[in-house]
């Protein structure tokens, strides 16, 4: 599959690139997106919940009436969780929601989320540039020009530049990312991605193998 390289300016500069049909051009596998999504989704919760079990709870523990003839449960000291302000039974406790996935299967869930946008003609790719200054107007007239603006935008460099990155920061709907940071999620979650020429040839570089 062959797509046009634009300018800044939204304007052909007479080049193609060929997206690589290993990576651009594969049958998605659903299941790899879903345990590829499921994972960076587990990773991002903090896992800091936490409820009170009955011996963390401060009161007495005198027994509170007698084993048998109350007409009710044996509910012990006042600390039971039968009792409004006692302690919960079997709750939250801080942990870890991160598990364990292949490498093979994170790299196909990357390739069949790229091949979705390149079948949906959802890919740019555009000749490398920066900006001289951070400056939000200069992004927004690149994205005006490269015709998509009202859609939730993802670029992808190649290395880091900090005056995209802060040209963007403040646009809703806009990330800016490097290559090799590039995952599903942020993948499917964007409408379009906006793709530089080097950025192009990183993926390549991680995905193939």
């Amino acid at each position: 599959m062959e797509v046009n390289v634009l300018n800044i300016k939204g304007e052909e500069t007479g080049r193609k690139v060929t997206l690589n049909e290993s990576i651009f051009g594969i049958t998605p596998n659903d299941h790899a997106i879903y345990l590829d999504v499921k994972q960076y989704m587990a990773s991002q919760r903090q896992g800091t919940h936490k409820s009170k079990e009955r011996s963390e709870i401060s009161g007495s523990t005198r027994k509170l009436g007698r084993q048998k003839g109350g007409g009710g449960a044996r509910r012990g000291d006042i600390n039971s969780p039968l009792l409004v302000g006692g302690a919960r039974v079997f709750g939250p406790k801080p942990r870890d929601y991160w598990f364990k996935l292949n490498k093979k299967v994170k790299a196909l869930a990357r390739k069949s989320a790229l091949s979705y946008k390149a079948q949906a003609n959802n890919i740019v790719v555009v000749e490398d540039f920066t900006f001289e200054a951070p400056k939000t107007k200069d992004f927004v007239n690149v994205v005006n020009n490269l015709k998509v603006s009202g859609k939730k935008l993802l670029m992808v460099l190649s290395g880091a530049d900090k005056n995209v990155y802060l040209s963007a920061r403040n646009l809703e709907r806009t990330n800016v990312m490097v290559a090799s940071a590039l995952n599903t999620y942020k993948v499917l979650d964007a409408e379009t991605l906006v793709v530089t020429e080097s950025a192009l040839k990183a993926i390549e570089e991680t995905l193939v193998k």
